[in-house]
């Protein structure tokens, strides 16, 4: 085991048009400072040229329907690395939950940076088989041609998680984990940092009182959304149920979803603290 990780939190959108008790979703992605590997990040969220031209990038339904993200640069993940006082050209990896356009609008931003992702994903976002798939997936958002590096079915049991594998090149603190349902190759990632390990759910819910209350609890316009997103519900309803036992039998690991912005640390609005730290 290497020294531990240095994580940082960060919110890369505001999603004015979705709220869970009073407050809109973020976009949660996090920027790892590794010994060996640079700096990588899960997630990008909303990228420079998404700010630049919401519209064109994003389209219509999420820009200015559904979504109505605030229109604010400083948002996007290459900006705030800046404002850490770190380098964006060091971010080597990028590794992503799934291809929905809010995760991967930042790309672009990153260039040389390796992509790691499921195969699964990659096939749906190339394929863009279907009303919602057509609307989640934009190739526009990767036209300037990433290097992809994708993984099967393999690897090995994490808390009662199967095929659970390190990636190729990250420290041995960073590990993918398939739960699918939310798209079809969905996957959560985990990290080991100093106060021990966190993991970054992405969408496989989006209320924290579906996996950690004793009685689970969405409000309807969320659960109405989750399932219009939803690519296979046994799959989702699976995953959030095993999720469900993760959280109350290892309450020592810190679960958390992309957009819920009661499960951010600190405060995820614009011109507030939105970064915190674990270190050593």
């Amino acid at each position: 085991m290497s020294s531990p990780l240095v994580v940082h939190h960060l919110n890369c959108a505001v999603v004015r048009g979705m709220k869970i008790d009073g407050a809109h979703f973020v976009c949660h992605t996090l920027l790892v400072e590794t010994p060996s590997s640079g700096l990588v990040l899960v997630d990008t969220g909303l990228g420079a040229l998404d700010y630049e031209n919401i519209g064109s990038r994003l389209g219509w339904e999420f820009a200015y329907g559904w979504g109505r993200p605030l229109v604010d640069p400083a948002l996007a993940a290459v900006h705030q690395i800046k404002a850490l006082g770190l380098d964006p050209g060091d971010v080597r990896h990028i590794v992503l939950t799934h291809m929905d356009l809010d995760h991967i609008g930042g790309l672009a931003d990153f260039p040389a940076a390796q992509v790691h992702l499921h195969r699964r994903e990659l096939d749906a976002a190339t394929a863009r088989d279907g009303f919602v798939a057509r609307r989640r997936y934009r190739p526009s958002l990767w036209d300037h041609g990433p290097r992809f590096e994708t993984y099967a079915d393999t690897g090995e049991r994490w808390f009662g998680f199967e095929a659970v594998r390190h990636l190729k090149g990250l420290p041995e603190e960073i590990l993918f984990v398939p739960l699918f349902g939310h798209t079809h190759g969905h996957s959560g990632v985990a990290v080991q940092s100093a106060d021990g390990w966190l993991l970054h759910a992405g969408d496989a819910y989006f209320d924290p009182r579906q996996i950690k209350a004793a009685r689970p609890y969405v409000p309807k316009k969320v659960a109405a959304f989750e399932a219009f997103v939803t690519t296979n519900r046994q799959q989702r309803v699976w995953n959030q149920t095993r999720l469900r036992e993760l959280a109350r039998t290892h309450p020592e690991i810190d679960i958390f979803c992309a957009h819920n912005p009661h499960e951010f640390p600190g405060d995820p609005r614009p011109g507030k603290a939105r970064t915190s730290t674990l270190t050593p």
